[in-house]
């Protein structure tokens, strides 16, 4: 897996539930350019199981979900164009 890359942003969401969780990813990758690369921080659980899927539907990258040893993971996304 490639791990050569560096956020462009970054954003905190563990202080939010599913649905709320997918909105405030899509706002922030609706923010970014193509290409750039998002890293989101994310509780463990419903988060970490559904948002890796429902930013692949919306037709961008997961590049990595990382385990913070915290109980929270920070999942890497690539912007794809419109």
């Amino acid at each position: 897996m490639n791990t050569d890359f560096t956020p462009d942003l970054e954003a905190d969401i563990t202080d939010a539930v599913c649905p709320v969780t997918f909105a405030r990813a899509k706002a922030a990758l609706d923010e970014m350019e193509e290409g750039q690369v998002l890293a989101l921080r994310l509780n463990q659980g419903e988060a970490e199981r559904n948002l890796p899927r429902s930013v692949k539907e919306e037709g961008h990258q997961v590049l990595r979900l990382r385990d913070n040893g915290d109980g929270t993971s920070t999942l890497f996304i690539r912007r794809q164009g419109d």
